[in-house]
């Protein structure tokens, strides 16, 4: 008996359910499924991102003048130096030798001018007296000039083999600290063709700078004295700030991307920024706090005939028209989209961007799109900002049909959200 009931119970309910599942299935029928978003108040900005590099402000590299072979140094990789300071000795042996010989060849020249001025002693009393030609004088009187060269020579072989054991002696051009040591003691170097690099010593890294390549598309929206906030993968969970200290001409060019240098000067007092540590910058070009906002996708989305509620078929057949006059005038419609695309060079570049009029839908009661225009701001390629229009806050819109991604909601460039890189 329990039996009987049991299935009789089962069946009531798999009758009910689908007698339910049609009924819902009649009302719905004929609607078409939407992603919706939510009209809400925050925030909208524009952010260029890009990576770039720590370094100190100055760095020199330290060489050697003249070829030798390391005979002591004096610092290490983070030793503090002063400007003068002693950093290295090159053996001066040779350089020693080079000094007395160039030395010893002077007191040669000068005997030999103190030679020639006795010779043309004697040979001018003999031409005063017609005892000798004047060809032998006039020999005479060249061989002292000869003797004289050969002085001023000499001597400037001495001054210059003094020069070379005085480059023997490294010492420091600038205060800093010694970032990088590329010999040791007993390594020979040379400088035949060019100087080679002992030391480089970084000025001050208490205050350094990030160089970093904006694109192309981006450039024109900074100018220099800009914030700009970055991080290091040494500190991940540590924002650092700067700001734009100068925005270069020169342009660099990487699979067929263009990019400009910008330098961003920043203040590391306790010394935990590193040269040569990856930067991750990001500089905000433009900002709007508290605003109504909608999805950026909701600008973008454009229903079918047949999602559009029957009632909105002929009025948006109308005003297609004069949207497209008006657009024409006043920079609404198809061609306004076109300059939206082009509206995040203008709110980079810290002026107000262009307002553009577009047309959003929201779901009406019997399930279909319903357009409303609005006057949208500034676009960070997440979010839009109203200005005005037909929509207010905590009001739905429609961003997508159900079931499937849009493509176009990452950030595009011209939507006011940094380009792909």
């Amino acid at each position: 008996m329990k039996r009987w009931l049991y299935l009789i119970i089962a069946v009531v309910v798999l009758g009910g359910g689908l007698i339910i599942w049609k009924m819902v299935g009649s009302k719905e029928k004929g609607q078409t499924p939407f992603r919706m978003g939510i009209a809400d108040r925050g925030t909208v900005k524009t952010v260029v991102t890009a990576t770039g590099t720590l370094s100190a402000v100055t760095t020199v590299d330290v060489g050697s003048q003249v070829s030798g072979t390391i005979k002591d140094l004096y610092v290490d990789f983070n030793s503090q130096v002063r400007k003068g300071q002693v950093v290295a000795r090159l053996d001066p042996t040779f350089l020693q030798a080079a000094v007395n010989e160039a030395e010893a060849n002077l007191q040669r020249a000068n005997a030999s001018l103190v030679q020639a001025e006795r010779d043309l002693a004697r040979v001018r009393d003999l031409f005063e007296k017609n005892l000798a030609a004047q060809s032998d004088y006039d020999n005479a009187l060249t061989g002292v000039d000869l003797a004289k060269a050969s002085v001023k020579q000499v001597q400037a072989q001495v001054d210059r083999a003094k020069v070379n054991l005085a480059y023997s002696v490294i010492t420091s051009p600038i205060d800093g600290v010694v970032i990088s040591r590329n010999v040791d003691v007993g390594q020979t170097v040379a400088a035949s063709l060019q100087a080679p690099t002992l030391f480089t010593i970084a000025q001050d890294l208490r205050q350094m700078q990030v160089e970093t390549g904006i694109d192309e598309a981006d450039i024109g929206g900074l100018k220099e004295g800009m914030e700009a906030t970055f991080t290091v993968d040494a500190f991940p969970e540590e924002s650092f700030s700067g700001s734009i200290k100068q925005i270069r001409y020169s342009s660099k060019t990487d699979l067929g991307v263009v990019t400009y240098p910008v330098i961003l000067t920043v203040t590391n007092p306790d010394l935990k920024l590193r040269p040569g540590m990856t930067a991750n910058v990001s500089i905000v070009t433009a900002e709007r706090e508290n605003v109504l906002r909608i999805p950026a996708t909701a600008l973008r989305f454009k229903p079918s005939s047949d999602a559009l509620a029957s009632n909105e078929k002929n009025d948006n057949a109308a005003k297609s028209g004069s949207g497209t006059a008006q657009a024409q005038g006043s920079g609404a419609g198809k061609g306004q989209f076109q300059r939206q695309s082009k509206s995040g060079d203008a709110q980079a570049g810290g002026t107000a961007p262009k307002q553009t009029t577009s047309t959003v839908y929201v779901k009406g009661p019997d399930g279909k799109a319903i357009p409303k225009r609005v006057v949208a701001g500034l676009n960070d390629g997440s979010h839009a900002e109203i200005i005005s229009g037909e929509l207010t806050e905590r009001d739905s819109v429609i961003v997508g049909l159900a079931g499937k991604t849009s493509t176009t909601s990452k950030s595009m460039p011209g939507m006011g959200g940094p380009p792909p890189r």
